[in-house]
């Protein structure tokens, strides 16, 4: 407000020294103008109005406010302050809608991809997810956590493609798991009913095309039991994750992939459900490919293992969430170009024997798709 103020002085003083034959006064109308950048209808107004004021007592000193000159002046100035406070009035009429639409939207979204909790049973879990669409909190990745009688179960997967059909997808598969996963049934028989749902979906999407036609979600289930120092990977087109043990980055690669969630053909291969070692003090970081993609300027993928290894705290989850999102960000330039989402989840604690390993040829769920792979 400062700003406009003086500048309606500085004209005034300019004008009354300037020479009689020279009139500054239509400048006034740089006040309300500049004033509707960064204020509201009120204050422009307020500024048109002692601007107005200003153009009168400008006229009256120098000879008389009734004549064609001034008045045209006047007019002038009082129709353009009106036209700015009017179109300053849309503006923020426009801005209240495009609020309530966002909140709207934030709030939709929120309840889609529901934050994780910080403790689940023995496990400490961050996430952070980045959305590449403007002005959107969610996109086409994807990830949830449920407690049940035996342990933890997660899923992260990716949705092909963006924007709305992608997040169409996303909420589908979060949906379907919530509902599904507590009731504890095998990774294999969970991965079904994913499936099933999603091809469902699709038959009746309206949808068309392309899109329509290849869509699909790369995900990983996992299960983290609470009486086992391991972890069941049951990996469905996705990226595999990590584990990070004193500074040792280990890939928890599958033995047999599965086919990912909604490609709807029924001869495909189930996959296997793989075991690995996740022992106290172990983290587990999940991710999309959004994360192992980002790209620099170089045109060179993030190296997420890499950097991994490089990391010493390792009881802090959020840290290292905290940690992965500044270092990408750096790596790619202050953006992203893909949706991406990370999880991280630390083990504190094993309930009952934490000594005794795995017993060799357990099987999870049906024994002819069960891997294991013990590190």
């Amino acid at each position: 407000m400062v700003i406009p103020i003086a500048l309606i002085v500085a004209i005034m003083v300019a004008d009354l020294l300037a020479p009689q034959s020279i009139h500054l006064g239509p400048l006034l109308v740089v006040a309300p103008a500049l004033t509707a950048s960064f204020g509201g209808s009120r204050l422009t107004a307020a500024i048109g109005v002692l601007a107005i004021s200003a153009l009168v007592a400008l006229s009256a000193i120098r000879t008389s406010v009734f004549t064609s000159n001034h008045e045209s002046q006047l007019l002038a100035l009082i129709v353009i302050s009106a036209f700015t406070v009017i179109f300053c009035r849309l503006r923020e009429r426009h801005s209240a809608e495009l609020r309530q639409v966002r909140s709207v939207a934030e709030a939709a979204q929120q309840v889609v991809l529901q934050p994780l909790p910080e403790r689940m049973g023995t496990l400490r879990i961050a996430s952070a997810y980045a959305a590449a669409t403007d002005q959107a909190r969610i996109g086409g990745d994807l990830y949830a956590a449920v407690a049940t009688r035996r342990g933890t179960r997660l899923l992260i997967g990716d949705v092909r493609g963006k924007g709305l059909p992608a997040i169409e997808d996303a909420a589908l598969v979060l949906g379907v798991f919530r509902t599904a996963a507590h009731r504890e049934p095998t990774l294999t028989a969970l991965r079904s009913e994913l499936e099933a749902t999603v091809c469902w979906s699709l038959s009746q999407s309206i949808r068309g095309g392309i899109d329509a036609e290849e869509s699909f979600i790369t995900a990983a289930l996992i299960d983290i039991p609470d009486d086992a120092p391991e972890v069941h990977i049951l990996n469905c087109g996705h990226p595999p994750p990590l584990r990070l043990r004193n500074s040792r980055v280990t890939t928890l690669s599958p033995g047999r992939y599965s086919t990912p969630v909604g490609m709807c053909l029924p001869q495909a291969p189930h996959g296997a459900v793989d075991i690995f070692a996740f022992q106290p003090g172990d983290m587990l970081v999940l991710y999309t490919d959004g994360v192992s993609e980002a790209r620099d300027r170089a045109d060179r993928f993030y190296p997420l293992a890499d950097r991994l290894s490089a990391w010493t705290d390792t009881g802090s989850p959020v840290a290292l969430v905290d940690h992965i999102r500044q270092d990408i960000l750096e790596f790619c330039g202050g953006t992203v170009d893909d949706d991406a989402a990370l999880v991280v989840v630390h083990r504190e604690a094993v309930i009952g024997d934490q000594s005794a390993p795995p017993k060799a040829g357990r099987s999870v769920g049906r024994p002819a798709v069960t891997h294991r792979n013990l590190r």
